[in-house]
Formats: C-alpha cells, structure tokens, sequence
C-alpha cells in the first residue's frame, strides 16, 4: 500500500470526489482543499508528496498560489496543474514557476496514474537524496558548474574542487555519487596518517571525500598518495577540496609536488556564494521553509526588502554563514513577516569586530611584503628556539622538508646552525 499523500486543491467538489476516490483506490492518502485559502492552510500544515492543484479557482488562481508558494520556498514538493481551459501559454508559464506537469479536463485515468507516479518519483529524489545542487541554488555559476560535473560524473578519474571552505564542494562531490553505493567523507584527517587503508576499504565501490587537502601535514600527504595507489583495486572514486592555492604551497614546500600533480589532472573550480547572490533569496526561502515545515520555527516568511539584504551581504562564511543567520531569524524575530531590520540586526551579530594585529609590534602601514618578512623571522625565531636549535624538529614542526627551510631562513636573513641532521 501507498503511504504517500497528495493533496488535491480544486473548486468543484465532484472532481475533487472523484480524484480522491481513484486515488485512494491505489493506496494512495489524499486530502482535500476547495480554494487558495484552504490549500495554504493544508501546506502550512506540512508538506504534501505532490499537489494536484486546478488553475481557475474563485479566491486565487492557480498560478498565483505556484508563484506565491516558489517564491516563499514552500514550492518543495512535485505540483501538477489541471484545467479544464488550459493552453500551451499557460503551462509553459506553469513550467516556468516550478510547476512539474500539466493535465487538461477530464483527466484520463491512465494518464493520471502515470502522471503522478512520476511526479512522486520526482519528489522522493528531489526531497530525499542530496543528488541535486539545489542546495547551492540555481543560477548561472551553478548551472555551468552542474554542466561540468555531469560531464565527468562516468569518469573514474580523481576530481579536485577548488574554492572557499563552505562553498559546497561536498554537494559536488555528492552529486557524482552513484546511489545505494558508499559515500565516505571522514570528519577529520587524522585517519590518512594513521590507517588509511581501512577508510579506503570502507568506499569500496563507492565515492571518498576529503574536504581541505591544502590542510593537511607531510604525514596525511603521504596517507593521500598511497590511497591515490589503491584506489583502481578498491574501485574508489576520489573527490578532494582544496581551499588556497595548492601550487603556492608546493613553492612554500608544504604541499608535495608529486601529490599535486596526481591531483590536478581534472579541476573544477566552486563558486562563493557573493559570485552568485542572485541564489540567496531562494536558498534562504528554502532554509527558512525547512524550519518552518518541520515546527522548529513558528510561521515566518521574508519580506522583500529581508530578501534584497541578504542578497547583498558578501557572505565570507558562504553556505554555512547563511544558514546560521536564517536559523537566527526563524527563531528570534518578533514577526510573521521578517524585516530588513531584523536581517540588519543578526547580520551585524556575525560581522567581524575590528581586531588588533595578531602580532603587536607589526607596523601596519607597509607593504605587504615587509610585514610577512617580519611576520616569518619572528616565526622562525620563536621555532629555532622551541626546538633548541634542532632543525630536523625545526622543518618537523613547521612542516617544511628541510631544503626548503634553510632556503627560507637564509631569505630572511636568520643564522643557523645544521644542527640534526643526520
């Protein structure tokens, strides 16, 4: 038996009859709504599997209940139009909104039938699995990055992402994972240095995700290469993330070379968030609506004015930072409708306070470069000494191959012995 439930919103009580009954003769729950009014009070109630939805209504039509439920992120579930005057104009308009099909009056059974199978079938994947990059929204950027990715989701070839930590590299990579097949994305990194092997065995035939490869020490570097040997033998398909600049890091020496080029065959590179903004009011709609839907938050909506705030806010913390300031807003606001003023209020509880310099005693009107050659020889000063001038534990500590430090200390000016070496 069907356990899903579909709510029918039409203005003539025998259609609506009828529908129900062929419905629930195929096991499927329904519920019923005779306008607008009832159909936003039966959605406020919880989110249906589809909507049967009847453009002509007498209160509000059709396609301003779609437009008014898209744009207050409530448009989360499959909503097939019918009408008994329907034309191409209006169902391409339906489309357009959100709309999944479009049946015209009297309905065939068999067309019914099939219609909402599939439109269940579309929801269950839509609202269930993390496949879609709805999450990182829907507009230029996203769509080319989508494009991207479906070109190389056969591929078996390791793929790096690169961009802002919080910018939704890990939906990329969940995108390109095969379903009811492993997704193995470990919390920390400490696994790569100490038993890389039995994580690997664990995406066996699936998808391993390493977040933030540009983080990791020579010790997980080394765990990285020897998954990246293994990986044809366990049929694991390898996603990392790296959020600065990895051949940067090679010059520096705290990234191996070698590592870098295995990695690099196959780039794609993740927009931040403020690259496309036009994807914030959607996304904070649908992160407001998920709080909503599920009681953690009383009934909320933004206002226009909310929405063109959170627009134009330059997000550094990206998806994570946007999440925290709408969840902020659904439970502390004073109203229904959430103003500009209250979008200002949290915004300014997560801006960054002015700071003092990190190190005291670094001029600050210089350049850039004179302050980083101050910066680093007082480092380095501080780890010749924390290590008594052994710099075998100097280049351990700082995470530089030994080459690499003499070359930096004699840049810098420093005196060294080569005490430690071997």
């Amino acid at each position: 038996m069907n356990t899903n439930q579909i709510l029918i919103v039409d203005d003539e009580a025998g259609i609506r009859e009828l529908l129900r009954e062929i419905l629930e003769d195929e096991g499927y729950q329904v519920r019923l709504a005779q306008n607008a009014t009832e159909a936003r009070a039966a959605r406020g109630q919880g989110r249906p599997e589809m909507v049967l939805l009847d453009i002509w209504m007498p209160d509000t039509d059709g396609i301003s209940l779609l437009k008014e439920w898209a744009s207050a992120g409530l448009l989360t579930m499959p909503v097939v139009m019918m009408s008994g005057h329907g034309t191409i104009d209006t169902a391409v308009e339906a489309t357009r909104i959100g709309a999944f099909d479009f049946l015209e009056k009297p309905i065939a059974l068999q067309k019914l039938l099939a219609t909402v199978k599939r439109a269940l079938k579309r929801g269950e994947a839509e609202f269930h699995s993390d496949i879609g990059l709805s999450r990182l929204g829907k507009g230029a950027l996203v769509t080319e990055l989508k494009t991207r990715l479906e070109q190389v989701a056969n591929l078996a070839s390791p793929v790096l992402l690169l961009g802002e930590k919080g910018a939704g590299a890990e939906w990329c990579a969940r995108f390109l994972h095969r379903a009811h097949t492993p997704f193995v994305a470990p919390e920390t990194s400490t696994w790569l240095s100490e038993d890389p092997a039995a994580v690997l065995n664990q995406a066996r035939d699936g998808v391993m995700f390493i977040p933030d490869i540009s983080s990791l020490n020579r010790q997980e570097q080394k765990g990285l290469m020897f998954i990246l040997g293994k990986l044809d033998k366990s049929n694991v398909r390898l996603i990392c993330m790296a959020s600065e600049p990895l051949p940067t890091l090679v010059e520096q020496g705290i990234f191996d070379d070698a590592l870098f080029l295995a990695l690099s065959g196959l780039t794609l590179s993740v927009p931040a968030l403020r690259e496309h903004r036009e994807d914030v009011p959607d996304l904070a709609n649908r992160m407001l609506a998920q709080y909503v839907e599920t009681q953690e938050a009383p009934q909320r909506h933004f206002g226009v004015g909310a929405l063109n705030a959170l627009r134009n806010e330059n997000w550094p913390g990206n998806l994570p930072q946007l999440a925290n300031v709408v969840k902020t807003l659904a439970l502390t606001s004073l109203n229904e409708e959430i103003s500009t003023q209250e979008v200002s209020r949290v915004l300014a509880q997560f801006a960054p306070a002015d700071v003092a310099p990190v190190m005291p005693g670094i001029p600050l009107d210089i350049p850039l470069r004179e302050a980083r050659d101050i910066f680093e020889r007082a480092y380095f000063e501080h780890q010749i000494i924390k290590a008594g001038g052994n710099m075998s534990r100097v280049a351990e500590n700082v995470g530089l191959e030994r080459t690499h430090l003499y070359r930096k200390l004699k840049q810098l000016g420093l005196k060294f012995s080569r005490k430690g070496e071997d």
